[in-house]
C-alpha cells in the first residue's frame, strides 16, 4: 500500500507537466483524474505500515487486555473468596452435624451405660439374695437335718416319761423294792440321756405349765376352769412339746383356762 501511494505522489509531482500537454490529446485519450494532492497527503500521512499499525494496535490492546487481565484476577480472587467461604460454610455445617452426631451417640452411650449398671446391680442383687437363701439353705439343712429322725423318738421320749411317772412318788427312792427302784432309776436315766442327746443336736423339751397360750408352739386340747389362774394361761400339760432350733416339732398338747362366767 504504500508502495502505491509513493507512485501516486510522484505523478501528482509531474501533474504540472502533463497538464500544459493534455489540451493537446483528445478527450477520449486523457488519463483519469487524480485525487488532489493534500487528499493525497493527508492519506499518506495517515497511513502506516502493517507492522506500524500492528504496533499502535498492539499499543492499544495491551491496557485493555491489563484490564481484562485485572478483571480475571480479580474475578478469580472473587471467585476463590467466594469458593472459600462455601467450603467454610460447608465445613462448618459439616463440624456442627458431626458434635449433633457425637452428642446424641454420647446420650445413647450414657443411657446404655445407666442400663447396663442397673443390669449388672440387679444381677449382684440376685446372686447376693440366691447366695443368701443358699446360705439359709445350708444352714437349715445342718441344723433341720436331724429333725425327721428326732421326731421319730419323741414317741421313745413320751414312754420313758409315762414309764417314770408310774412309780409312786414314795417308792422311787424307797428300799422296800430294790427292783422297782432300780427300774425307776434306769428309766429315768435312759430318759435324761435322751433328752441331753435331744439337746446337742438342738432340739429341746417344752414344758409350758403356767405359761402364755402360744398358738405356734401349743396345741389347745381343751379348756378348764381354774379361779387362781389367769384366762388363756396354759392349766394342764398332756404331752410335752418339742423345738428344733427356732422350728416347732411337736406343739405341746395343753389345757387352757377359760374365762369365768360373767
Amino acid at each position: 500500500m504504500r508502495s502505491t501511494l509513493l507512485s501516486t505522489a510522484r505523478r501528482l509531482h509531474a501533474a504540472p507537466a502533463l497538464a500544459r500537454v493534455a489540451w493537446r490529446a483528445p478527450a477520449a485519450s486523457r488519463p483519469p483524474a487524480l485525487p488532489a494532492r493534500g487528499a493525497l497527503l493527508r492519506a499518506l500521512s495517515t497511513s502506516a505500515s502493517p507492522g506500524e499499525a500492528s504496533a499502535s494496535d498492539a499499543a492499544e490492546e495491551k491496557p485493555k487486555e491489563a484490564a481484562a487481565e485485572g478483571d480475571a484476577a480479580a474475578g478469580a480472587e472473587a471467585s476463590a473468596a467466594g469458593a472459600e467461604a462455601g467450603a467454610d460454610a460447608e465445613a462448618a455445617e459439616a463440624e456442627v452435624d458431626e458434635v449433633g452426631d457425637l452428642k446424641k451417640r454420647v446420650a445413647e452411650l450414657e443411657e446404655e451405660v445407666s442400663s447396663k449398671h442397673d443390669q449388672v446391680l440387679r444381677a449382684l442383687a440376685e446372686a447376693e439374695n440366691a447366695r443368701r437363701r443358699a446360705k439359709i439353705d445350708v444352714d437349715n439343712a445342718h441344723k433341720f437335718a436331724v429333725g425327721k429322725f428326732a421326731k421319730s423318738l419323741l414317741d421313745t421320749a413320751d414312754n420313758l416319761a409315762r414309764a417314770a411317772d408310774s412309780v409312786p412318788e414314795e417308792l422311787r427312792t424307797s428300799d422296800e423294792n430294790p427292783a422297782l427302784r432300780q427300774l425307776y432309776d434306769g428309766v429315768a436315766m435312759t430318759d435324761k440321756q435322751l433328752h441331753k442327746t435331744f439337746e446337742q443336736y438342738g432340739m429341746k423339751k417344752i414344758w409350758p405349765l403356767g405359761e402364755k397360750f402360744d398358738p405356734n408352739l401349743h396345741d389347745a386340747l381343751f379348756e378348764m376352769p381354774n379361779p387362781d389362774k389367769e384366762p388363756g394361761e396354759v392349766g394342764h400339760v398332756a404331752n410335752a412339746g418339742y423345738v428344733l432350733h427356732d422350728r416347732c416339732v411337736r406343739p405341746a398338747g395343753v389345757g387352757v383356762v377359760s374365762k369365768p362366767p360373767e
